[in-house]
């Protein structure tokens, strides 16, 4: 599947979550989950599990420090800037005059998160649903009904400068934008660690800032390199590895999807030591959820969105929902690892926290 594709995906995804209202989680676990350990202890110091398969009860990933960190605070710009806007229909030229009011949005707030990690946050208008981190928190909203944006609620806020990935739409709403004169650059990156500096290359390049972007893809590279390899170390060796599954649930719209491959879960569960049961079983992308591809894949552990996993009713209530869960290793064992909706798949700045406080989650529950 190529990237594009993989961008259809999503904005298909997407459009199922907007028109199912789904933006907001209507009922709480009726178990509590164990809050992963703190970031300040070393993986290799924690109190590990010596034997991952065998336990029993759902986890949450924490991150201790939420905030987006600013590598290149004083980025050197050079506009106007003439880029390449990546358009689901095909590559056009965009030239950006101004960076006073900017807007970045897509489905999964690694946008938003990589102006701020380049030093624009100050410059930040607004943001959308999947934006949480603390210095973007009390910006306004764009997102209704989950992912979808109105160009009405977009334009009352003056941006200069419109960044997205066609994640989140409808895409002809986005296009409106540029008829009414703001400059929308697309850009076009994988979910994956690999996509992470391309990301940061691209947003600032639309931002006129090409060698501070090249600065924090740089850093983002060499920290993610060096938690991999960290996870690596506390990880289970071949044979014993936990087969893990990421499902996307929104039980109050009905709502539950398989994570595959080129999703962004699969470059996740690599991260984390584990087997990608749905790219093992050839699932691509995001798909509703089958019993027979939940049976046939039978992971150790779920990942989950915590908004999602409330949605559902907590654990007791999806597992009556979806017996066929309940069939799995995973189900038996109540293996569930949540982690918030704006953090779980947030490709970008916080990606090696991400990792690591899932990591602490998974091998580490009770640390």
């Amino acid at each position: 599947m190529s990237v594009r594709s993989a961008r259809l995906l999503a904005v298909s995804l997407a459009a199922v979550l907007a028109v199912s209202g789904c933006a907001t989680a209507v009922s709480s676990p009726t178990e509590s989950p164990v809050a992963s350990a703190s970031s300040s202890i070393p993986l290799a110091q924690l109190d590990l599990l010596a034997d991952p398969l065998s336990y029993v009860g759902p986890s949450t990933a924490v991150l201790v420090d939420a905030a987006v960190e600013t590598i290149t605070p004083n980025a050197e710009q050079t506009l106007p800037a003439t880029v390449t806007s990546h358009d689901l229909d095909g590559d056009s030229s965009v030239t950006v005059t101004s960076t006073e009011r900017i807007l970045g949005i897509d489905m999964s707030g690694s946008i938003a998160a990589t102006i701020f990690g380049l030093g624009f946050g100050d410059s930040v208008v607004g943001r959308d649903v999947s934006t949480t981190f603390p210095s973007a928190v009390d910006l306004p909203v764009v997102t209704t009904g989950g992912h979808s944006i109105n160009s009405e609620s977009i334009i009352a806020l003056r941006p200069t400068v419109v960044i997205t990935d066609g994640t989140i739409g409808p895409i002809d709403v986005i296009l409106q934008l540029r008829d009414a004169g703001i400059p929308v650059v697309f850009v076009d990156t994988e979910p994956s660690t690999a996509g992470v500096g391309e990301l940061a290359r691209q947003v600032s390049a639309a931002l006129g800032a090409p060698e501070a972007g090249e600065t924090l893809a740089q850093h983002l590279t060499d920290e993610i390199d060096a938690k991999v390899a960290e996870i690596a170390e506390i990880a289970p060796a071949d044979g014993s590895k936990l087969r893990m599954l990421f499902l996307y649930l929104r039980g109050s719209a009905g709502v539950y999807y398989l994570f595959g491959s080129e999703s962004g879960a699969d470059e996740l569960i690599l991260a984390l030591g584990g087997i990608d049961v749905a790219g093992e079983i050839g699932w691509e992308g995001m798909k509703p959820m089958t019993d027979e591809a939940m049976i046939a894949a039978n992971p150790d552990l779920i990942l989950v969105m915590t908004d999602g996993l409330e949605s559902a009713g907590g654990i007791d209530e999806l597992l009556v929902t979806k017996p066929a869960i309940g069939l799995t290793t995973a189900g038996q064992n109540r293996r569930f690892v949540d982690m918030a909706d704006g953090e779980i798949l947030s490709f970008g700045p916080r990606t090696p926290a991400v990792f690591d406080a899932l990591a602490r989650a998974v091998y580490a529950p009770e640390g």
